[in-house]
């Protein structure tokens, strides 16, 4: 029940940023024997996803969706997207920043949202509407997913961000608080108490303000998960994979 992982394309071309990257679809183990169609998510850092030997480890993905697939629990598309290694911090970033000047996030999301998508959306068997579409990542990648999400709610329902980083910009705050929840979308927000001094008094603030916004509009899921004894690395983002890919796309708790 290992899901299928195909390469879309070892350089694929980026042209809102004039680079090329590897792009890989990890497929249901049966999805050449139906016709059936099937929600995505769309993950960041496609290098430390289902690589062991990845420098800092990796997610494991591919582990954690056959254990899923032994469960039931199979009916999804994932889309991984390779980083651009030294520029990982400016095309994750979509806001100035004094260390790294002007991100590049913006620009980042146009390829996903305006190239990445209509192709995948032509190539596979997906179902329409932010509702079956979510993006994910952890740190830069758990910034630029959340960014994303509240920037295009029309886009991505299904938001999964792991240890997003937060100093990059307080900006990030303020768009929070003007979110406006969808009826049928989700926001799965993780991080580890042991990460830094700062980074889980940052996701606890952004906590505080998303949380009232669910709860006041009466629609939508959000989940907050701390894990305390939380490191900021792969081997915990791992851990964390299944029980938010089971809260996203699998209940409607």
């Amino acid at each position: 029940m290992e899901p299928k992982i195909f390469t879309i394309e070892q350089d694929y071309e980026i042209p809102q940023l004039g680079v090329h990257r590897r792009i890989s679809a990890l497929l249901p183990h049966d999805y050449d024997e139906t016709d059936k169609t099937y929600p995505v998510l769309y993950l960041q850092d496609g290098q430390n996803l289902f690589n062991p030997n990845a420098p800092y480890g990796d997610w494991a993905i591919d582990k954690s969706l056959t254990q899923l697939a032994h469960d039931g629990l199979k009916d999804l598309i994932i889309i991984a997207i390779d980083h651009g290694h030294e520029e990982r911090v400016y095309e994750y970033s979509p806001y100035y920043n004094p260390l790294f000047g002007d991100g590049k996030g913006d620009a980042y999301l146009a390829f996903i949202n305006d190239t990445l998508i209509p192709y995948v959306n032509k190539k596979f068997r997906v179902k329409p509407g932010y509702e079956n579409t979510g993006i994910g990542g952890s740190s830069m990648g758990g910034l630029i997913s959340l960014y994303a999400g509240l920037k295009f709610p029309e886009i991505y329902g299904k938001m999964m961000v792991f240890s997003p980083s937060l100093w990059i910009s307080p900006m990030i705050y303020h768009h929070a608080g003007q979110f406006d929840t969808n009826e049928r979308s989700a926001l799965y927000l993780y991080a580890g108490g042991m990460e830094s001094n700062v980074h889980l008094p940052n996701v606890k603030r952004l906590d505080g303000v998303l949380q009232p916004k669910y709860i006041d509009a009466q629609h939508g899921r959000y989940k907050c998960s701390i894990y305390e004894k939380g490191q900021h690395g792969e081997y915990y983002w791992a851990f964390e994979f299944p029980k938010a890919i089971k809260w996203l796309y699998f209940t409607e708790e």
